[in-house]
């Protein structure tokens, strides 16, 4: 364990952000070699990937349930010198991940066609969407033990090992996709399947892999067998803290589910130029998302520990460097927007889409950041409520309009992008306001007993 409570905060965050940051960097690289492979298979694969990968945000919701109430819960037994509560928190944790991933993997297979074919722009889209969630849910599934593995690490500062781990298992993704979907080698080229058959054995190794970090009797956190029957209580406080957090995800899920019901009547070349500009966009805040898994930790053991003040500075020195960074990558997607699409495409409409959703939504880029880090924050305090209510006011502030301007005559899809300037602006207000009352009630003395 390392203890967060002592020593500059900017250093902590720094450390444990760079460990972090060299796992998304190698994510951020997998994100855009896995779509550069699949737009070699035509505008319809990256539109049905795309279409499919919306479920990630899904995924990502429920695993945020699990892994932001464990990495809060086990960072304040950590701050507090508390082991065997956060032994507890954490064998708890991994029985529920257990289960709730086996309920994900039935509910996913059976809603895979009626979601693709929703949502689907034409048969082809929707043929490659349900082939790619074939294998692509079974590889979800297996991520929720490996979050709570993770999240749990992260809750007692020690990042190296998720680091170890998720790179080595992205370094295997890349290197088995192009295999699988082209079939060098084999001479069976499995298209778009193949991606997600990389992305199903790469999460498999790794899953077993971290699994070793917790054998060990002297390790601060291991597999204490007699701990494995449900504790009702502990998993209510676990779901109380990430609900929110997850449905914040699941508010983004809805967004593209929006966007992409919106976008059909102008055909798959358009819903595949808004994949390729989500997922730059995606490369870019990775420094951001690895920030904000570093925020968690260091913020909550200060917060376990009693030490507000430690807590205040974190955000301050958390806010500033996610605003410089995303305020260098608004320069980078003006710049350079239209090239980096048309290295995914050369399809003039796609690159067309997807050059003007970055031109217009770069704007929105540090304020994103910060919301982020001030969502962590919330996270490290045991209070995820007040971020939720600022993202569910964002997607309001989008999803009516769009839902009427759609069936106004002349309607554009550029149009939307506007939507979510100002909703994210909305949302940034709203969510600098709820946490300095959060920091007023819980760190002006921090709570007795939180």
């Amino acid at each position: 364990m390392q203890d967060l409570t002592t020593g500059s905060v900017t250093r902590h965050l720094l450390k444990t952000s760079s460990y972090m940051l060299v796992t998304m960097l190698f994510q951020t690289l997998y994100f855009l070699v896995d779509l550069y492979w699949v737009g070699r298979l035509g505008k319809e694969a990256v539109a049905g990937v795309g279409i499919a990968g919306n479920l990630t945000f899904v995924v990502l919701a429920i695993t945020q349930m699990l892994g932001v109430g464990v990495t809060t819960l086990v960072s304040h037994a950590a701050g507090q010198k508390d082991r065997d509560r956060a032994l507890l928190v954490f064998n708890e944790s991994l029985l529920l991940s257990a289960i709730v991933g086996l309920l994900f993997l039935g509910v996913g297979m059976a809603l895979r066609m009626p979601y693709v074919t929703a949502l689907g722009a034409d048969a082809r889209t929707t043929e490659l969407a349900a082939d790619y969630l074939l294998w692509f849910i079974p590889a979800m599934s297996l991520q929720f033990a490996m979050v709570s593995m993770g999240a749990a690490l992260r809750g007692t500062g020690n990042f190296k090992p998720g680091m170890i781990v998720q790179t080595t298992t992205v370094i295997l993704n890349l290197v088995l996709a192009p295999f699988l979907i082209f079939g060098w080698g084999t001479g069976r080229p499995l298209g778009v399947a193949g991606a997600a058959i990389a992305s199903l054995l790469a999460i498999a190794i790794g899953s077993i892999w971290l699994s070793f970090y917790f054998i060990s009797k002297t390790a601060y956190l291991r597999f204490v067998g007699r701990a494995w029957k449900p504790d009702f209580p502990l998993w209510r406080r676990i779901l109380g803290i990430g609900l929110p957090a997850g449905a914040e995800f699941a508010l983004v899920a809805v967004y593209l589910f929006i966007v992409y019901v919106v976008s059909r009547p102008f055909g798959s070349a358009a819903q595949a130029g808004f994949g390729i500009g989500m997922r730059i966009i995606q490369a870019g805040f990775m420094p951001v998302v690895a920030l904000g898994f570093a925020v968690a930790p260091v913020a909550g053991q200060n917060f376990g520990a009693r030490h507000p003040q430690r807590v205040r500075d974190t955000f301050r020195s958390a806010a500033v460097m996610a605003a410089a960074v995303m305020l260098a990558w608004t320069v980078v997607c003006l710049v350079f927007g239209a090239s980096m699409v048309r290295f995914f495409s050369d399809d003039p409409n796609v690159i067309r889409v997807g050059a003007d959703y970055l031109d217009i939504v770069a704007w929105t880029f540090a304020a994103s950041g910060v919301v982020y880090v001030g969502s962590s924050m919330f996270q490290a305090m045991g209070n995820t409520l007040p971020a939720l209510v600022a993202s569910l006011v964002r997607i309001v502030v989008v999803a009516i309009p769009a839902f009427v301007l759609s069936r106004v005559p002349g309607f554009a899809l550029h149009w939307i992008w506007y939507l979510s300037v100002i909703a994210i602006s909305v949302q940034l207000i709203l969510n600098l306001l709820l946490l300095r009352r959060e920091f007023n009630r819980r760190l002006d003395p921090v709570p007795a007993g939180q």
